[in-house]
């Protein structure tokens, strides 16, 4: 019997060591695969770059093991320069690689081609549209397949100072009614008695405006093309601050590329196409034109002007209407709660151009991936799924990101608005060979805006970006210059 009892210690010591042996391999014991022993935690990796998620991703972990006994989640903060290249480099030699990672959709496509990115388990069911807006499902598709799953955006619209809105919709509406009072005064006979009712007038009306009333004049007021804001511009009694009624930082193609947004096509739907160009076309030299002819409305100088400072300046009350990011929200509340604004904002869905031309803004997505090194593929999908899941605010209100889907309750409107202008947003393009392409636009958004001919630069991005794509030069055939386009042209009728 004692030796028998021996033999079992032995071969029990020698599955020990095995299994040990196996984990230090894999990360992963074979007895945890099989359940015939209870072993520690498989540790699921997670890379990232921004700091401002360290609180959330820290509390994310903690909640998740509290709940999964087998799982422990372990946020990494890395830097951010040459990050794809860093997390090749730790997956091949197997040293401390992230099973999962956050990268902005558009490196998606060189993240798959190095190995780096696997398509997500069940991703038609999990993408569904009831749960994603459109512009986050197509974030994350490469080739037909989901590989990646959408976590918070980035996205920009209009945004409005609402109490010097507020202050003209009050005014107009008492406005109104005095015109309104001296008509039926005039209608009527010329008695004291009138004269005497017509004194009152002032503070009946006071009385009688309400903030529903005033909210409506406001909501009826927001423009819904550029040309709207010129009209307004033309009209509207500034208070003594303001320097300017529309500002915004004319040298970022992030702010700037709703104006060709709707007939720029990269990439196609999901921007992984390069068959897909369409960047010199008629519409898109017409919206230029357009955007070219605001430089004489609004006399902003390509040179001095930056996103903080004119960020800056609509928070101290200088600015009516600006085109910002999701980050000028807690710029705002921060001002408001040192008490260095005393201004309410509004966004707003980007306007249009004119009756004609509408406008598409950008956006950037950014995803967890799971690696195609990970050996804990089920469980590094269920860690992604379990952070993306989250319906609380917690991911805005501890890092300023806004989710990448729907079923949060914001305390704040506005944020519910940036989530649906996201929703009709364009995503950066994945394909490599554009990857330039954000900085040659923005080069020729600036010569356009200083005055440069329209039609022969887009023509020459158009060409350059295309001769990247073929490895052979490419010339595109002239297009003729549309019509003159005229920006002021039908305000009034707009209006209408």
């Amino acid at each position: 019997m004692r030796i028998k009892v021996r033999i079992f210690s032995i071969l029990l010591v020698a599955a020990a060591l095995a299994g040990t042996f196996v984990y230090a391999r894999s990360g992963q014991s074979i007895f945890e695969s099989y359940s015939i022993f209870p072993t520690g935690k498989t540790t699921i990796r997670l890379w990232y770059t921004d700091e401002a998620l360290t609180p959330y991703l820290q509390a994310r972990s903690v909640a998740y093991s509290e709940t999964n006994q087998n799982v422990r989640i372990e946020p990494v903060l890395v830097s951010g320069l040459e990050y794809l290249e860093a997390i090749n480099e730790a997956s091949l030699a197997n040293e401390n690689y992230p099973d999962i990672f956050i990268i902005t959709n558009d490196s998606l496509e060189k993240a798959y081609l190095a190995g780096l990115a696997m398509e997500i388990t069940d991703g038609e069911d999990y993408l569904s549209s009831e749960m994603f807006p459109d512009a986050a499902i197509r974030s994350v598709t490469y080739n037909g397949r989901y590989i990646a799953y959408p976590f918070y955006f980035e996205t920009s619209s209009l945004i409005y100072n609402k109490t010097y809105l507020e202050d003209m919709a009050a005014e107009n509406l008492e406005n109104a009614m005095f015109l309104a009072e001296a008509e039926n005064a005039q209608e009527g006979s010329e008695t004291t008695e009138n004269a005497e009712a017509e004194g009152g007038t002032e503070e009946a009306a006071e009385l009688s405006i309400t903030q529903d009333m005033i909210d409506s004049e406001v909501e009826k007021n927001l423009p819904k093309t550029i040309s709207d804001i010129l009209e307004f511009a033309q009209s509207y009694n500034a208070p003594e601050q303001v320097e300017a009624v529309f500002k915004w930082d004319v040298t970022d193609i992030f702010y700037n590329y709703s104006f060709v947004g709707n007939y720029m096509n990269v990439g196609g739907r999901a921007g992984d196409d390069v068959s897909m160009i369409d960047i010199y076309n008629t519409d898109t030299i017409s919206c230029m034109k357009i955007y070219q002819q605001l430089n004489q409305f609004f006399a902003i100088d390509a040179d001095e002007i930056d996103y903080e400072s004119v960020s800056q300046d609509f928070i101290d009350g200088k600015i009516v209407f600006t085109v910002a990011t999701t980050d000028i929200i807690g710029k705002i509340k921060a001002a408001q709660n040192s008490g260095e604004c005393p201004y309410e904002f509004g966004v707003a869905d980007m306007p249009d151009l004119n009756s004609k031309y509408s406008t598409r803004t950008m956006s950037v997505t950014d995803c967890i991936v799971v690696n195609g090194y990970t050996e804990n593929i089920a469980k590094a999908n269920a860690v992604a799924r379990y952070i993306c899941n989250d319906n609380s605010a917690d991911l805005y209100n501890n890092s300023g990101k806004l989710a990448a889907h729907y079923g949060i309750k914001y305390n704040d409107n506005n944020l519910s608005t940036f989530v649906d202008v996201y929703d009709d947003s364009i995503p950066m393009p994945k394909t490599i060979e554009t990857s330039n392409l954000w900085m040659e636009l923005e080069i020729a958004f600036t010569k356009i805006w200083n005055g440069e001919d329209c039609n022969s630069i887009l023509k020459q991005v158009s060409e350059k970006i295309k001769t990247q794509i073929t490895g052979e030069q490419f010339v595109e055939e002239t297009l003729p210059d549309p019509e003159n386009l005229d920006i002021t042209e039908g305000l009034s009728e707009e209006s209408d």
